[in-house]
């Protein structure tokens, strides 16, 4: 059974290269829908998902990451004194104004932290050092952004909000949805950059201790401190997703978008399978009139079906490597994980299997005699 099946595809070469390349261009399509979906949550709350942290204490009624309102920094010793509290760090996280060297101006997020601590600071650091944040007016920003910022090289100078800002290393991977970038800056000079009084904040990042129920910590913290509203960091994270999937028409358009690309994949892998076998249907038919049984026929049908998932995800994936890698350079960020690109394989096969299933239902209406006719 096994040579007949390969002996079928690679019989007609050109028919086995039209089958390969639809299975390919419904590979790269769904990948490429599903990589921007989720490139799309994750670059939404990233700075959350790598802030190290158990649980945020933010202002009354936010949103969203980037809706912080300031509030006295008195909650922040409240915050240290609720049992349970391992660490707690002021954090900031936002809008303030670049300037470039040729008198432009961008927007950008400021990201306030404290560098003693783990907690909160820039991840992916290719050049610099976190603890170079400490020298006065410093600031990190991500390659990625360099141009948009007129970045080209370490000790550049710039002003943000009319202060003096220079540029002490830079980072790989920190995107920012809203094509604004992120600037990472110690929490005092980030107080300044943002036209923040000395006794205010944004955000407590809060670590808790060793085996303390977060649950029970949230609760405890919301007791304590009034008018603040507290979030383990997978609840703030899963709601400023949210906000920006449903609230936003971006989102909805990019999950539209990633549905319509699985549909149209197995559109075009089940047509493109079916009218592989149904081509084959005489050939099919000479192996029942020399007595071959059903069972023998869907084999072979089902065996080429997954030969041609396997050579297509192969290729496919190859394909999607380039795109995802070119990506890295555009706007929007594609980020294929390995358990999407794992999934990507039993959908191709089950796809495939599928398609092959249908069309056996042509094969087992065929007549042996109709090899004799014509």
């Amino acid at each position: 059974m096994p040579p007949l099946a390969r002996r079928n595809l690679t019989h007609d070469k050109v028919r086995l290269a039209v089958t390969l390349t639809g299975i390919v261009f419904a590979v790269v399509l769904i990948v490429v829908q599903l990589g921007l979906f989720i490139g799309f949550t994750t670059t939404t709350s990233g700075v959350i998902d790598h802030s190290g942290v158990d649980i945020w204490v933010g202002p009354k009624h936010i949103p969203y990451l980037e809706q912080g309102t300031p509030f006295s920094e008195g909650k922040f010793y409240q915050v240290l004194a609720t049992p349970g509290v391992e660490e707690a760090q002021k954090y900031i996280v936002r809008f303030s104004d670049w300037q470039r060297p040729d008198g432009g101006h961008e927007g950008i997020q400021v990201v306030g932290f404290n560098p003693d601590s783990k907690y909160g600071a820039p991840w992916g650091v290719v050049a610099g050092q976190v603890e170079d944040l400490k020298q006065p007016d410093a600031v990190m920003v991500d390659q990625f952004y360099a141009a948009k910022l007129g970045v080209t090289h370490l000790g550049q100078v710039f002003e943000i909000q009319g202060r003096r800002a220079r540029v002490v290393g830079f980072t790989r991977g920190i995107r920012a949805f809203t094509t604004t970038p992120y600037v990472f800056a110690t929490f005092k000079t980030a107080q300044g950059y943002t036209r923040l009084r000395e006794e205010q904040t944004l955000f407590i990042l809060v670590k808790a201790k060793p085996g303390v129920d977060l649950q029970r910590l949230k609760r405890a913290l919301a007791a304590r401190v009034t008018n603040v509203d507290v979030f383990t960091t997978s609840e703030f994270s899963h709601m400023t997703r949210f906000y920006w999937m449903f609230s936003t028409g971006a989102g909805i358009a990019v999950l539209l978008a990633a549905l319509l690309g699985l549909v149209v994949g197995v559109v075009v892998v089940a047509q493109t399978i079916y009218a592989t076998t149904v081509d084959h249907l005489r050939e099919y038919g000479t192996l029942k009139a020399m007595g071959a049984s059903n069972s023998y026929v869907y084999k072979v049908i089902v065996k080429q079906a997954a030969i041609s998932a396997v050579l297509g995800y192969v290729v496919g994936m190859a394909v999607s490597v380039f795109v995802v890698h070119g990506s890295q350079k555009g706007g929007a960020a594609i980020v294929v994980p390995w358990p999407m690109g794992a999934g990507m394989f039993g959908l191709t096969l089950l796809m495939c299997i599928i398609a092959a299933v249908v069309s056996i239902n042509k094969v087992t209406r065929i007549d042996p005699a109709m090899v004799f006719n014509g």
